[in-house]
């Protein structure tokens, strides 16, 4: 190959232009309107051209018509507004500094492997990437001191295209860094910037680049630079693709390497937050970096990283579950662990959820789980779902107390309404309504809003969605070399007027996108039916592997190009960022249907409400807690079955009968000046309800409240002079490890008190009656453990027929005595009998220390059991 020396030619702006490229080149114009107005006058049909890329389109532009602009007096008028609220929102007052702390250096580093910030920025995939950009923009607007770390990928995820079969086809585009709003970092001398991380027998070197999100910064990592080799340049070349050990190459540089680059630029995170397990490697290296900086054992590092780290876990469907073979880590972490002190067994357990199973995969979300304190589930159905997938992390502990909990999705509002009812919020609760999106009592002014102004606003967005989805379409029919007399029916297609649905997302088998084919001939004549017409917009990607969600796309496109229904059916490819923001907006109904309890969370459906869209939805993922009888419809009950088929022909006969009897009818009801208005108050219902509930403005606020500033708070306080009570504390726990075996429940005895004195409650006399007083007393021998490092409780509640306690709960007894034999001691505690019923009481013993994050962290749980 020939040396080639590149270089970078940047546009020539006029002096009073240079702003634009402070503009372009900072993302908080991909949330506010008026920043794309500003790029739009500079010329509308190139910045469409440029895909909505203000850099792309700064370079592209011609001299001549900068030149004209910077003469532009109402241009400048708005570029210069522009500018300063670009710097108003970076310097003012904000939520954080209010109401948490007076610090604004970033202590807060959020590691993800994709980032859905806007569609010229195309290193995201799906769902879990728009929630981690949306989690960055609302960290801006409230000011928390976050930054955020994933990889550059050089392809990205994969662009779509169908077939003239409609069998999906993938193809990938290279991303011309130097075109995008991002920067290099540069290091002292004004190079770039690039850290080395090791891998089997070579270090591998990435570059830096930052992206500005109004006040946050997200820091990527790229490692196609000259210094490697091509196959080390191949590990950021695009995002899921590849094979296992391209995945574990890819994770390595996301947590070592992303870790390794904060370092680089001194920032040195108090809490790390690994949104899913792809990043869990990061909290080896934290372990590494520390034990080497202090000084530590393996155990005593532990304790001060994991009180730092939060880990989020996304999905409960196993194919999305990284784990990797034994082979793989021993080849990539087998001259890694003995920088950790730790054996090879060691190290292996931190990713099993058996440690001794020698054939069990290393597990990223167990290593995550394992080595931080803070875990959450992303909607409270999934906080379940995860507590039973990975309670036995934690044997013997009830489900309901497994220390995994839940901070439900959101969606960035400002990000996700469109221009239109952005003014109408304006209007209606005030030119600062996004910054108050959690206060419930500021959506009260929706319903000031006039029927006919929010059914006009809604209207122009269908309009505007038509539009938008036939000049798509052409352009499709155009790709495959369709006839140009077929190309006009891509004018005809959709009714401005007739109910839309919309379906768009990941196609993957349990999201069931064809489950309105179950039956098609009751589903055509729905879509035909003359005077109370439906139609239906489809759009999203299956996995490149994924052969099932693939003939799923197929199977619709069939169908979508049957002649009798052709102008009721699209499919829209290459689904994007933008073509979400489209369709959310201009949709009567958002129509979800996967198989419970496989969604997380989803948030396309929250993207859609807050609109003015209605949601039909299986109770799964959020739509448990979105879901209101006057805001939008269920599909079936909370129904679990084990036969697939039976399920689907089921649930799709219950979306039939309810458009047939309560969508359709309800929609096409109008009042004598045409305006559905029993529709509009659902619409209105639905946006109060789910706008302050579901937005990432109150999910940012938890995360802070909750993990983020206890998680720092803690870290503080264990790596103070020198660490001391991260080692304290390690060794209080190794002591406690090491003299459990000895701890036994001797006796327990239980009686009951009625008003008349006491007596024994046994086998003969177990019925009482509500008002009565339980007295337990419970004998335990704690051996060498003291009596203030155990917690002695009943655990009390329901039981069921195998004599189970279900939904229960804990309360601590008191100390009592000391006996005379040594190590043995009285617990004592009561409780009222205040509901009628079956009901059950056990003893058990945990261990007890003002520095643990939760009492059942070590997984050890002693109960009392009958010899």
């Amino acid at each position: 190959m020939p040396t080639v020396r590149s270089f970078t030619v940047l546009p020539a702006l006029p002096d009073s232009l240079k702003d634009l490229d402070t503009v372009a080149k900072n993302m908080f114009w991909s949330w506010n309107s008026e920043f794309l107005e500003v790029f739009k006058r500079i010329d509308s049909n190139l910045w469409a051209a440029c895909g909505h890329n203000p850099v792309k389109l700064l370079g592209s532009v011609s001299q001549e018509k900068l030149d004209l602009l910077a003469e532009n007096q109402g241009f400048l008028g708005q570029l210069q507004n522009a500018t300063e609220k670009l710097k108003s929102h970076c310097e003012r007052p904000n939520w954080y500094e209010k109401v948490c702390s007076e610090s604004t250096e970033p202590t807060i580093a959020y590691f993800s492997a994709e980032f859905g910030v806007h569609e010229c920025l195309p290193i995201y995939a799906g769902g879990l990437g728009i929630l981690a950009g949306d989690h960055l923009k609302s960290a801006s607007d409230l000011g928390v001191p976050l930054v955020g770390v994933g990889l550059l990928y050089q392809k990205g995820y994969f662009r779509q295209y169908l077939d003239i079969d409609g069998w999906q086809q993938e193809t990938y585009v290279e991303n011309d860094f130097h075109n995008m709003p991002i920067e290099p970092v540069l290091n002292e001398s004004d190079r770039p910037l690039t850290i080395s991380v090791e891998y089997p027998g070579r270090s591998v070197i990435a570059r830096i680049w930052a992206v500005s999100i109004g006040r946050v910064k997200l820091y990527l990592l790229d490692t196609n630079v000259q210094d490697n080799s091509p196959m080390d340049r191949m590990i950021t070349s695009s995002l899921y693709g590849g094979d296992r050990e391209l995945r574990i190459r890819q994770e390595i540089m996301l947590g070592i390497g992303g870790l390794k680059a904060l370092w680089a630029m001194d920032i040195k995170p108090t809490v790390c937050h690994m949104n899913e397990g792809h990043a869990a490697f990061m909290a080896l290296e934290r372990i590494r970096g520390l034990r080497n900086e202090q000084k530590m054992s393996f155990d005593e590092a532990v304790e001060a990283t994991s009180a730092g780290n939060v880990f989020t876990i996304h999905t409960p469907v196993k194919a999305g579950l990284d784990e990797f073979r034994v082979e793989l880590m021993d080849k990539y972490f087998g001259e890694y662990f003995p920088k950790l002190d730790i054996n090879r067994n060691r190290f292996l357990s931190l990713g099993r959820i058996l440690p001794d199973d020698d054939s069990e995969p290393f597990k990223m979300p167990v290593l995550a789980l394992k080595l931080s304190s803070y875990a959450n589930g992303v909607s409270k159905l999934h906080g379940q779902i995860s507590r039973g997938i990975w309670g036995s992390l934690w044997p013997g502990l009830p489900r309901d107390e497994v220390p995994i909990t839940a901070i439900t999705n959101g969606i960035h509002l400002k990000n996700w309404v469109s221009d239109e009812f952005d003014s109408l919020c304006e209007r209606y609760l005030g030119l600062n309504w996004a910054e108050g999106t959690f206060d419930k009592s500021a959506w009260d002014a929706v319903d000031q809003i006039p029927d006919e102004e929010l059914w006009l606003v809604h209207q122009r967005c269908k309009e505007q969605l038509i539009v938008f989805a036939r000049n798509r379409l052409k352009a499709q029919m155009h790709r495959r070399g369709t006839y140009h007399s077929e190309l006009n029916h891509a004018e005809e297609v959709l009714d401005p007027e007739a109910l839309t649905i919309g379906f768009a997302r990941r196609f993957a088998s349990y999201k069931r996108g064809n489950l309105l084919l179950k039956d098609p001939k009751r589903f055509k004549k729905l879509l035909t039916n003359s005077s109370r017409p439906v139609q239906i917009i489809f759009a999203g990607k299956a996995h490149p592997k994924d052969t099932e969600g693939k003939d799923i796309i197929r199977q619709i496109v069939h169908f979508a190009n049957e002649s009798d229904v052709k102008r009721r059916v699209v499919f829209l490819e290459d689904y994007n960022i933008d073509i979400a923001r489209v369709l959310v907006c201009g949709v009567d109904v958002w129509l979800n249907n996967p198989r419970r309890p496989m969604e997380a969370s989803g948030t396309s459906g929250m993207k859609a409400a807050v609109n003015g869209v209605l949601n039909m939805s299986t109770l799964d993922g959020w739509w448990c807690e979105g879901f209101t009888p006057d805001g939008g419809w269920v599909i079936g009950a909370e129904e679990d079955y084990e036969d697939n088929d039976y399920q689907d022909a089921v649930e799709s006969q219950a979306i039939y009968d309810m458009l047939e009897n309560e969508v359709i009818p309800l929609f096409y009801t109008r009042t004598p000046d045409n305006l559905p208005r029993a529709w509009i108050r659902r619409m209105k219902n639905s946006i109060k309800w789910i706008a302050p509930r579901f937005n990432t403005h109150r999910m940012i606020a938890e995360y802070t409240r909750r993990f983020y500033n206890p998680a720092g708070a803690k870290w503080r306080y264990l790596t103070a002079e020198a660490c001391t009570k991260a080692k304290e504390f390690s060794k209080w726990k190794s002591g406690v490890r090491e003299a459990w075996p000895e701890i036994a429940v001797k006796d327990v005895i239980i009686e009951v008190g009625n008003g008349n004195g006491n007596e024994p409650l046994n086998a003969g006399k177990s019925q009482l009656k509500v008002g009565s007083q339980l007295y337990i007393k419970a004998l335990i021998k704690l051996g060498d453990i003291g009596q203030d490092d155990v917690s002695v409780e009943f655990y009390h509640g329901p039981v069921d027929t195998w004599q189970n306690i279900k939904s229960g709960s804990a309360v601590r007894m008191d100390h009592e005595t000391v006996t005379d034999q040594e190590g043995e001691h009285w617990f004592v505690g009561s409780m009222p009998c205040k509901n009628a019923g079956r009901h059950g009481v056990s003893v058990r013993i945990l261990p007890k220390h003002t520095d643990l994050a939760d009492p059942t962290e070590m997984g050890l749980i002693l109960w009392e059991t009958t010899t």
